[in-house]
């Protein structure tokens, strides 16, 4: 079986409803993973591109948070209507889409000025 050429990560973490950050859970990730199966087999791109539900991707502001690999290209607040537009101009035609990207000045994880 060939490779799949990227995977699609879509944080599904799920938090109590008490905690301050919140959790992709609640802001609809379950919705957002049906989307992409949906739109990628629609796409013939079932074998292709593979969409994975992940757990927590430290990106909780910025949820529901998707990363595409192996670009490492960060989509926040993404919503189902989005999904289609994330298929077609970056799955397909290989361009991220701006208007969802996550700065990268904004994502958690990297070092900091004094960790450099």
């Amino acid at each position: 079986m060939p490779k799949f050429q990227r995977h699609v990560f879509i944080c599904t973490n799920e938090r109590d409803p008490s905690d301050e950050r919140g959790c992709c859970a609640a802001r609809g990730s379950k919705e957002v993973v049906e989307a992409f199966k949906k739109q990628l087999h629609e796409a013939g791109m079932k074998r292709i591109v593979r969409p994975n539900k992940a757990g927590c991707l430290d990106q909780c502001a910025q949820g529901v948070t998707v990363v595409v690999y192996p670009e490492q290209v960060w989509y926040g607040h993404v919503t189902p209507a989005d999904v289609p537009e994330i298929v077609a101009k970056h799955l397909v035609g290989g361009r991220p889409v701006e208007r969802l990207r996550i700065p990268d000045e904004l994502l958690t994880g990297l070092p900091g000025p004094k960790d450099r």
